[in-house]
């Protein structure tokens, strides 16, 4: 088989790539040799800021599929509109704490996003594979990532810091639980479940509003390392599972998740007996029992991991008609951060990148935004650029208008006001746990918690999981060396 012709950025055939041109056989290199440039420049740009937190992940394409008749009557969305209708996507999973040449056998939660490409525009679900998370409010977001990352001083992770925050964090305790459990460490991509963690809300055609919560359940099951199993797959193949995936998917292997929702009425959500919309709680399974409503399927790998993985831009702000956000505070923010993170990385035209396009979108997209770096889908061409206009531009249409709501209060930096208890679920967890794993959940917190060297900080979160449960809090005593009268009487700063 011949080979396809070398050439420069610009097209130009090259003739010689292994030595540059020189004045002489012995001189100088030329400037004119813009082979060289041209090679040297791009290999000097070729990498882009890595994403602030989910900065290691791995991706696969795959579809969606509808499998439940009743979905139609709580949303509206077209691509959930009939049973059998599949819908392309692409999922990215990553771990969140760590730089991108991380290990994914670390202890940390796991990224789990999927872009949905439908006939209204992609609708990304960008969740977790916890159905909580540390904090319940935007503003205290970059302060933990802070503490997840690496000293300013000594640029090493930091039990102190990590600790720190956390015990003066009492919301945490319930996500800080699972994460010490054995599902902090997966043993693969394949073997974990994602969520949404955040309510969002389904729209139906007549305009009745509901809340949910999404659910992806793995086909292949949850296994998971010990602490030990982790620490010794981290130093022998620091990328398993993004080799996991790829190797599964290039064999003819399928990952299935079963994807089901939460449903709450509309004004359930201001009877129930704690915030709907606080992140750090779960929904009962009793009073909101999982509903399938379709199936997720990855069966095609990436041909190249820069273009398509580490291009690809989610946000929970992209959302398509029938599903609209909550008031969570969480997810409120994010609507703006993660588009915004998006235009730092990846330039203020970052859909038009072809893993992030929504392709689906019968006609294209249209508006009036225009120019800017790397504008390269035709820039509008020679339409109008503004809105109205008298020339045939694109119109928005009154039809899908979001669903309205009420609100009541007055506009201040305030807290929840529901009654809310950050400990019962934390405690609920750990009570559930079989022996061997309470065992394992413990040491894992003695082995963290040792490094800190301030005894005020452990102490202060010690105090959080004895509030969690009693047991618990003893036990952690006893593994690091703590009086538990003195926990008992510890006073952990008021939950902000």
């Amino acid at each position: 088989m011949s080979a396809s012709i070398l050439t420069t950025s610009n097209g130009a055939p090259i003739d010689n790539n292994l030595n540059s041109m020189t004045a002489g056989v012995n001189g100088p290199v030329l400037i004119q040799d813009f082979t060289l440039i041209d090679k040297l420049a791009h290999f000097d740009r070729e990498r882009i800021p890595e994403r602030v937190v989910h900065a290691k992940g791995a991706g696969a394409h795959g579809y969606f599929e509808v499998t439940s008749n009743d979905i139609p009557k709580w949303c509206k969305a077209k691509f959930l509109n009939k049973v059998g209708k599949r819908t392309p996507i692409f999922t990215r999973f990553s771990t969140v704490g760590g730089e991108k040449g991380s290990s994914d056998s670390e202890r940390d939660p796991r990224g789990f996003a999927v872009k949905f490409y439908t006939e209204e525009g992609n609708f990304d679900m960008v969740g977790n594979n916890t159905p909580v998370f540390f904090i319940r409010d935007p503003s205290k977001f970059p302060d933990f990532i802070h503490t997840q990352k690496r000293n300013p001083q000594t640029n090493c992770k930091d039990p102190n810091m990590f600790w720190d925050f956390l015990g003066q964090t009492p919301e945490s305790t319930h996500q800080v639980s699972i994460l010490f459990s054995d599902r902090g460490t997966p043993k693969s991509y394949r073997h974990m479940h994602g969520f949404s963690s955040h309510t969002l809300k389904f729209v139906n055609s007549q305009g009745t509003p509901y809340w949910v919560k999404l659910h992806f359940t793995s086909e292949t099951g949850i296994q998971n390392y010990t602490a030990e199993e982790a620490a010794k797959m981290s130093m022998n193949d620091p990328d398993s599972a993004t080799r996991d995936l790829f190797e599964t998917i290039a064999k003819g292997g399928e990952p299935a998740w079963k994807v089901s929702i939460q449903l709450m009425e509309f004004e359930d959500a201001y009877k129930y007996r704690f915030n709907p919309f606080d992140v750090t709680k779960i929904w009962s399974k009793k009073d909101y029992p999982l509903i399938q409503i379709g199936r997720m399927v990855l069966n095609r790998n990436p041909e190249n991991y820069f273009a398509e993985v580490e291009q690809a831009a989610f946000s929970p702000s992209h959302m398509v008609p029938g599903i609209e956000p909550s008031p969570d505070k969480m997810l409120q923010g994010r609507l703006f951060s993660y588009p915004d993170t998006h235009r730092h990385r990846l330039g203020v035209n970052y859909q038009q990148i072809p893993v992030n396009c929504p392709y689906a979108v019968k006609g294209g997209v249209k508006n009036y935004q225009r120019d800017g770096f790397m504008a390269v889908n035709g820039n509008g061409g020679k339409g109008p650029n503004y809105q109205p206009n008298s020339f045939g531009g694109p119109e928005p249409h009154p039809e899908f208008a979001q669903h309205k709501f009420d609100v009541s209060g007055f506009a201040a930096r305030q807290p929840y006001t529901h009654p809310n208890d950050d400990f019962v679920q934390a405690g609920d967890l750990y009570r559930l746990m079989p022996d061997d794993a309470k065992t394992r959940f413990i040491s894992n917190l003695v082995g963290h918690m040792s490094g800190v060297t301030i005894e005020d900080i452990k102490v202060r979160a010690v105090t959080n999981f004895y509030k969690a449960d009693k047991d618990l809090g003893a036990r952690l005593c006893k593994g690091l060396g703590i009086d538990i009268n003195y926990v008992s009487r510890f006073d952990a700063r008021a939950n902000l």
